[in-house]
């Protein structure tokens, strides 16, 4: 059985966009890219359709939309930032006995 292959993630975008591109191409069939590039003819199909459904995004004016962003979701995390920033120097404190050996 072969091992999955890790890549950095920017290698792996554009990996994906070359790969969905030469598939909506149409010069080779998904099987043959599928045999080339070492990946299920699956996960081509799926790269070439999230390629087409996000090809207009591209164009939109502006560089990237800002994500709309939930006010009571950043009180809640800004509220569980401040939990665990007590709970880190209470433990750093605990544990300074031990570790200063």
């Amino acid at each position: 059985m072969k091992k999955r292959r890790n890549h950095d993630t920017g290698f792996k975008a554009r990996f994906k966009a070359r790969v969905a591109l030469e598939a909506v191409k149409g010069g080779r069939t998904v099987s043959e890219l599928a045999a080339e590039y070492g990946v299920h003819p699956t996960m081509i199909h799926q790269w070439k359709k999230a390629l087409l459904e996000g090809a207009a995004d591209i164009f939109e004016r502006g560089s990237k939309k800002a994500p709309e962003v939930d006010e009571g979701t950043v009180r809640a995390l800004h509220a569980k930032i401040g939990e665990l920033a007590v709970a880190n120097d209470f433990l750093s404190r605990k544990l300074k006995p031990w570790t200063s050996k």
